[in-house]
C-alpha cells in the first residue's frame, strides 16, 4: 500500500506565531504527534510518505503515487481538512481520517465523503481499519469505547519530520485529565483516568530525537500533564540523571493545572529536570464562573500566590483566559487584565467561550436551547464569537475581549511583563541553563530583534534596549528566554488587529468603526 499522510493547515491563530516563525526562519511550531504515531501503527512493507501542511505540501506526483490518503485534524483544521478529503476522492483516491475533530463530528467527515472513520484512541482503531484493508473493504468506521494501555503505544516517526522547520520538538507522557471543567472536551476524547507511559518508553523517545540531532525546546503535549502526580514523579526521577548525563539537551514546556503550585517535590522535580515553562488554565479570576465551569481546583488557594510560587520554583508562566462564562459579571475583561499585569504573565490567551461538540457544556446548553446551530461547529480560532446565547449581551462580552486583548498586547505593557517575568523567576543553581533554540535560529532571532526593537520602533526601542541591559547584568541566565518573548510580542502586535477585525465583521460593524479616547488605544464602538 502507497499511503500519503497529510496534517492541514492551522488558520492563523494565537498559537500560530506566524510573525515569530517569519523572523526566526521556521515553519511551524510543533510537530502533529498524532498522525506520525499512527504512521508507527501501519504495517512495516507500506509505502509512506507524510507532509505537515504547517511546513510543506505534497506535489502533484505525490498524489498521483499513492493509493490511500490518511488525515487526521483537530476543529480548527476543519476548512483545509475537509477540502483535502473532497480532492481526494475527486482523484479516485481511497480516504482514511482520525483525530480529534472526525472524532467529535464524524458527520462532517462522512459529508465530505471520507471512505474510512479512524476514531477514538489510533492503538485500538488502527488494527480494525487494516483488518478491513485486507478483506478489501472499501469503507468503514472504526470506533472504540475502550481506552488503550499507552504503555503499548508505539514510538513515533520522528524520521519522518523536516525537524529543522519546527520551534520544538514534542512528545506525550500522558492521556486524559482527572477533572471535571464543563467546557473542555480533553475528557470526553480520553477519560478522567490519567494514564501514563512508563519512564523508560518515555526516555526512549527523548533518546531517539537525541540521536536524531534534536538540541533545545520540547513540548510534552499532555493535556495535564500532573494528572496522575506518582507517576509523573516517577518518570521526572529517572528524567533529571538523564539530562545530567547528556548535558541538558533539551528544556520543556508543557500544560499543568494550578494545583502544581500545591505539590512542592513535584516543582522542585520539573526544575531539576529541565522544565522552563507551563501552561495553566487559569480561565477567570472570578470565583463565581470558575464554580460554575466546575473548574474547582481553581478556587482551593489564591490564583495569584499561586503563579508566584509556580515563578519561585523557576517556571515562567503562560495561561490561558476566558470571557463568556454563564452569570458573568461586567467587567470580566478589566479582571483578568488587572490579574495579569499583577501576576506579570506574558502571554496571556484571551478567548471567548466556546461549547465544544460532546463536552458538558454543549451538552447543558443543547437542553437549554440555547445553542446557535448555524454556527455549531467552529473552527476552533480564538477570534470566533460564542456559538450559543450568553447570559450577558454579546456586544458587550465582544467588546470587552477586543479591548481586552489590545490592551493585554500594548507593546509597551508586553515588553515590561515579559521583564517581570525574566526578573522573578528564580534561577536553578543545581543545573546548567541551556538556549531555548538552535544556535543558528538564536543568532537570527538576535539580528531581527535589534532592528525591528532596537532601531526600528521608536516607541519601545529605550524600552528594549534598557531592559536587555538590566537583564544581561542582573539575570544573564534569562536572555534567552527574555529575547524569544520579545520576538513573540511581534506576531502578538500583528494579531490583534486580526482580532479585532474579525470581531467587528461578526458583529456587523466596519473594523474601522471605533471610537478613540485620550489614554486608550482605538476599541468597538457598542
Amino acid at each position: 500500500m502507497k499511503a500519503l499522510l497529510l496534517y492541514p493547515q492551522f488558520p492563523q491563530s494565537f498559537w500560530s506565531y506566524d510573525r515569530f516563525m517569519e523572523i526566526a526562519g521556521l515553519k511551524a511550531v510543533i510537530p502533529p504527534l498524532g498522525i506520525i504515531t499512527v504512521a508507527a501503527l501501519l504495517p512495516s512493507d507500506w509505502d509512506i510518505r507524510f507532509y505537515d501542511r504547517n511546513v510543506a505540501c505534497e506535489s502533484q506526483a505525490d498524489w498521483e503515487w499513492c493509493d490511500l490518503v490518511i488525515l487526521s485534524a483537530m476543529i480548527a483544521q476543519k476548512l483545509e481538512f475537509q477540502a483535502l478529503i473532497q480532492k481526494a476522492v475527486q482523484l479516485g483516491k481511497k480516504v482514511a481520517v482520525g483525530g480529534p475533530y472526525p472524532t467529535s463530528v464524524p458527520q462532517d467527515a462522512l459529508d465530505a465523503d471520507a471512505h474510512f472513520l479512524i476514531l477514538d484512541e489510533g492503538e485500538m482503531t488502527v488494527p480494525k481499519f487494516l483488518e478491513a484493508i485486507e478483506r478489501g473493504d472499501t469503507q468503514g468506521i472504526f470506533r472504540s469505547s475502550e481506552k488503550p494501555d499507552v504503555t503499548q503505544s508505539p514510538m513515533p516517526r520522528f524520521d519522518l519530520l523536516k525537524r529543522d522547520a519546527y520551534l520544538m520538538m514534542a512528545i506525550q507522557f500522558s492521556r486524559g485529565c482527572p477533572f471535571n471543567c464543563e467546557f473542555c472536551d480533553i475528557i470526553s476524547l480520553y477519560g478522567r483516568k490519567p494514564r501514563t507511559k512508563e519512564p523508560s518508553q518515555a526516555l526512549a523517545e527523548l533518546q531517539t530525537l537525541y540521536d536524531l540531532g534534536w538540541r533545545g525546546s520540547l513540548f510534552v503535549v499532555d493535556d495535564n500533564f500532573i494528572g496522575n502526580q506518582r507517576n509523573v514523579k516517577r518518570f521526572l526521577r529517572e528524567l533529571i540523571p538523564w539530562m545530567q548525563q547528556r548535558d541538558y539537551p533539551f528544556t520543556f514546556i508543557t500544560e499543568a493545572s494550578v494545583n502544581l503550585a500545591e505539590d512542592d517535590e513535584l516543582l522542585q522535580l520539573m526544575g531539576e529536570a529541565g522544565f522552563f515553562a507551563v501552561f495553566l488554565g487559569i480561565e477567570t479570576p472570578d470565583q463565581e464562573s470558575l464554580h460554575v465551569t466546575r473548574k474547582l481546583q481553581n478556587t482551593r488557594n489564591p490564583l495569584v500566590e499561586a503563579c508566584d510560587k509556580i515563578n519561585k520554583a523557576g517556571l515562567l508562566i503562560y495561561a490561558g483566559f476566558i470571557l463568556g462564562f454563564d452569570g458573568e459579571k461586567a467587567g470580566a475583561g478589566d479582571r483578568i487584565q488587572e490579574f495579569v499585569e499583577q501576576t506579570s504573565i506574558p502571554q496571556p490567551m484571551l478567548g471567548i467561550l466556546q461549547a465544544l461538540p460532546n463536552t458538558a457544556l454543549w451538552e447543558r446548553l443543547k437542553k437549554e436551547q440555547r445553542l446557535i446551530e448555524s454556527n455549531s461547529h467552529l473552527t476552533g480560532d480564538q477570534n470566533t464569537l460564542m456559538n450559543f446565547i450568553p447570559t450577558r449581551p454579546i456586544a458587550e462580552i465582544a467588546s470587552e475581549y477586543v479591548e481586552g486583548f489590545w490592551e493585554l498586547y500594548d507593546p509597551q505593557r508586553y515588553l515590561k511583563r515579559c521583564f517581570q517575568q525574566c526578573l522573578q523567576i528564580r534561577t536553578l543553581t543545581s543545573r546548567k541553563q541551556t538556549r531555548l533554540f538552535p544556535l543558528s535560529t538564536g543568532v537570527r532571532l538576535v539580528t531581527q530583534l535589534i532592528w525591528h526593537q532596537g532601531i526600528r520602533r521608536p516607541e519601545i526601542r529605550g524600552q528594549f534596549w534598557y531592559q536587555l541591559w538590566v537583564l544581561l547584568l542582573k539575570k544573564p541566565q534569562s536572555l534567552s528566554l527574555y529575547l524569544g518573548l520579545c520576538a513573540a510580542g511581534e506576531h502578538f502586535w500583528q494579531y490583534r488587529a486580526l482580532a479585532r477585525e474579525k470581531i467587528s465583521q461578526q458583529l456587523g460593524y466596519d473594523p474601522l468603526e471605533i471610537s478613540v479616547t485620550s489614554d486608550r488605544e482605538p476599541i468597538l464602538v457598542q
